[in-house]
């Protein structure tokens, strides 16, 4: 990629004084500084450079800064090994629904809203009365730590019992949402060979009621491997098998307590984009993910036990399950079944009370589109953070939004990744924020921009990469037994370093631009997913030959998604079978991920071995010319043609 200086943009949020003295990081700072870290009155700067040069030590005062539950302490911070070998907190032992639980809260701890309105509320202590019921119902089915559970619901209450349930008894949970077709949940859940599956007959999406009962049983059929299956909602056909969602959470005989696992005990499967094949199965540790979590909700996003905290996500997406920690920090956490329209969102924090609200850059765009002033239009006295990710943040979108909302909201930028279910780089409440950058690399996170001959580079665009272990980093991919696929996908271009897949700018502040992805991966409404579902309901078809679909991060903060398509039969493309395109993908894969474009092409050009040239094609689109090698290409002559397109389409915007 084309290197090029950094425009200085301007301050859109600055520190007051009062705010930065109360600062959760500023505790943790005086806290540090008693362990051996930067003295009183360091810059973030400074702080930052100790976390990732004493690891052991900073991440050792982030487990007792947030009084980490340890049923039994750990050995050591990590085993010594470099990545990805890297095993965290040797010898302890703990569990995630153990630490939410660790002090007595009143008061709600989950509300969930649906378009209509608050829709359910459960206290803290409901919470634990329907984790212990269904954490009872699963060891009465003979589910057993390491035993998979899986979850087809949409983003309501019952999705943070099932899971908080699973962890209880040292299960390992899986979650899509029902907003994913069921061919698409069984390409990914089926991998798991679950034992019980927690599916719910359907969702909310603008207005209507959108049936998945079917998907259900089809899912079901697909997932031989299941002992039982626990039915949220109405309209589901019932056997010897299933249970309803009343019947799994009724209060057990004898209350159950969280088992306690060993640090680097499975905690959930995350699912990668399945850019190149089916989606990947990441696997998270307890631990890992508890402290990781704690750090960024507690030392970045300032959550405070009582906050009110939603983040608009699914369960496909990795924000659902940070959102989720927010109950280890005893923040009441949002749910929303419903489509978020250009109100819906901001609804939600009016009614809710909301004091920490997630978006995408997406949604802030269609806001400004739509004529919303949203701290004018919607009654947000409780809102103080708004956090951004899923794709880059423009410099005018972020100034729109910070001028709005008022001197007295933060607005900051965040990027990470469903890889480490968590972010590198993000905001911190000591540190301005400037239009369009990510003010700081997160604590612990050795973020660089690195060029080809790994050299870290300063104001100008390199690749983004980690230099050093993260607690959160996959333990490994899931049936990948000698770990080969997961070091190929972060660790062969830079062996024992960390490539993500993202063009970045490290400034001479020490602030973060993101640029947008390196690779293929689709980022589509802040929900990323890999190209091989969609392309494969398009070619289903049986019109259409072949499919390629990319996503075009573009300079005005667009995101431009076409899908190129050849046909057979002599078929030309005619608006009734690109209508029939995009149902395909709509209905077999994600309302979320109907191209914008369907354009017919004279071929798909792959790669000698027969790959696709996604990556190339992006690139080549981008106005990118230089990044193909033309003999390593099956037919070098189609290439002319995805170069127009691209030119056509930056002359037209």
């Amino acid at each position: 990629m084309e290197h090029r200086g950094v425009v200085v943009s301007a301050e859109v949020w600055t520190p007051t004084a009062q705010a930065a003295a109360e600062a959760t990081i500023t505790a943790f700072a005086r806290f540090a500084g008693r362990r051996g870290g930067p003295p009183p009155g360091a810059s973030y700067e400074e702080l930052w450079r100790w976390s990732v040069d004493d690891t052991a030590e900073f991440w050792n005062a982030v487990a007792e800064f947030c009084e980490v539950a340890w049923d039994t302490p750990p050995d050591a911070v990590t085993d010594g090994a470099p990545m990805p070998e890297t095993r965290w907190f040797p010898g302890g032992r703990l569990n995630y629904a153990a630490q939410v639980f660790r002090t007595p809260r009143t008061g709600a701890a989950v509300v969930g809203h649906d378009e209509t309105g608050i829709s359910q509320t459960l206290t803290w202590a409901e919470l634990e009365a329907q984790v212990s019921g269904l954490a009872a119902t699963l060891a009465g089915l003979g589910v057993r730590a390491g035993d998979r559970v899986a979850g087809y619901l949409p983003d309501r209450p019952e999705a943070i019992v099932a899971f908080l349930a699973t962890a209880s008894v040292g299960a390992v949970w899986a979650g899509c949402g029902t907003d994913l077709a069921g061919d698409a949940a069984r390409a990914r859940l089926a991998q798991l060979d679950p034992a019980v599956l927690i599916a719910a007959s359907g969702h909310h999406h603008r207005g209507q009621w959108i049936d998945r009962t079917t998907d259900v049983r089809k899912l079901r059929e697909g997932l031989p491997t299941l002992r039982a299956t626990v039915l949220v909602g109405d309209g589901h056909p019932t056997d010897g098998t299933t249970l309803t969602w009343a019947q799994a959470v009724s209060p057990p005989a004898q209350r159950v307590e969280p088992v306690p696992v060993p640090a680097e005990h499975p905690l959930w499967v995350l699912f990668t984009s399945g850019t190149t094949g089916p989606p990947k199965g990441i696997v998270h540790s307890h631990a890992g993910v508890v402290v990781e979590h704690l750090k960024t909700l507690s030392l970045h996003l300032e959550v405070r036990p009582g906050d009110q905290f939603f983040w608009y996500t699914t369960l496909n997406w990795m924000m659902w399950n940070l959102r989720v920690g927010g109950l280890l920090r005893g923040a009441t956490v949002h749910c929303f079944d419903g489509a978020p329209t250009v109100r819906a969102l901001w609804q939600v924090a009016e009614r809710g009370g909301v004091t920490h609200l997630g978006l995408s850059p997406g949604y802030l765009s269609a806001s400004r589109d739509a004529g919303l002033h949203p701290a004018a239009d919607f009654d947000l006295p409780a809102l103080r953070v708004v956090g951004c990710t899923g794709s880059v943040l423009t410099a005018p979108l972020h100034q729109w939004a910070a001028e709005e909302l008022g001197r007295e909201v933060l607005v900051g930028s965040t990027t990470g990744g469903t890889d480490v279910v968590s972010g590198f780089a993000g905001f911190a409440l000591t540190v301005p924020i400037r239009a369009g950058e990510i003010a700081v690399r997160c604590l612990g996170v050795d973020l660089q921009a690195w060029s080809a001959d790994r050299k870290p580079l300063t104001d100008a665009v390199g690749e983004l990469v980690v230099t050093s272990p993260m607690p959160s980093m996959p333990l490994r991919f899931w049936n990948d037994p000698d770990g080969s696929r997961y070091r190929g996908a972060y660790f062969e271009e830079f062996p024992g370093v960390w490539r993500h897949g993202d063009w970045v700018t490290v400034t001479g502040r020490g602030s973060v631009i993101v640029h947008g992805r390196s690779d293929a991966t689709l980022n589509r409404h802040g929900i990323r997913m890999g190209s091989a579902d969609i392309c494969q309901a398009a070619e289903d078809l049986p019109e259409v030959g072949e499919a390629l679909v990319v996503g075009i991060e573009e300079p005005d903060g667009g995101y431009w998604m076409p899908m190129f398509v050849t046909l057979s039969g002599g078929r030309h493309l005619d608006e009734e079978l690109a209508a029939a395109v995009r149902a395909a993908v709509r209905d077999r894969v994600s309302p979320r991920h109907v191209p914008d474009e369907v354009i017919e092409a004279p071929g798909i050009p792959h790669t000698r071995t027969g790959k696709k040239l996604e990556v190339p094609v992006k690139n080549i689109l981008r106005g990118f010319t230089g990044t193909v090698q033309k003999d390593a290409v099956d037919r070098p002559e189609l290439l002319e043609f995805y170069r127009q397109t691209g030119e056509n389409r930056r002359r037209t915007r």
